[in-house]
């Protein structure tokens, strides 16, 4: 599947596909807001496409590449089971509880979930 804007619950979302590029670090995040500036209002990545770092919150890929989502004012959901990393990381846990309570990063389990919750 390749990246796909799409409207969810009313909101424009760009889709992106598990097939695409990985999500290594701040340029790689820039890529993919290109891909979505203008377009769509949130952008939904696979948890298959973050490099593996990216759950491992001691590297700081995780902050760097969040960092660059609110920076430009654009949604980022992480849709997938990410319990293998949360099961290990006290720290990730936190930090999927503190973002899905707000309203600029959400880990979802999959698309349905990130439509009710921009439906709420």
């Amino acid at each position: 599947m390749t990246d796909l804007v799409t409207e969810r619950a009313g909101v424009p979302v760009l889709v992106a596909g598990e097939d695409g590029p990985k999500i290594a670090g701040p340029q790689d995040a820039l890529d993919v807001i290109g891909a979505a500036f203008s377009r769509a209002d949130v952008v939904a990545v696979p948890v298959s496409r973050f490099d593996e770092r990216f759950f491992a919150l001691r590297t700081g890929v995780a902050g760097e590449i969040l960092q660059k989502f609110v920076n430009y004012r654009l949604r980022l959901v992480v849709v997938g089971d990410i319990s293998a990393w949360t099961g290990v990381s006290t720290a990730l846990r936190d930090l999927v509880r503190e973002s899905n309570r707000g309203d600029q990063v959400w880990f979802v389990t999959d698309l349905g979930e990130l439509d009710a919750r921009l439906a709420s």
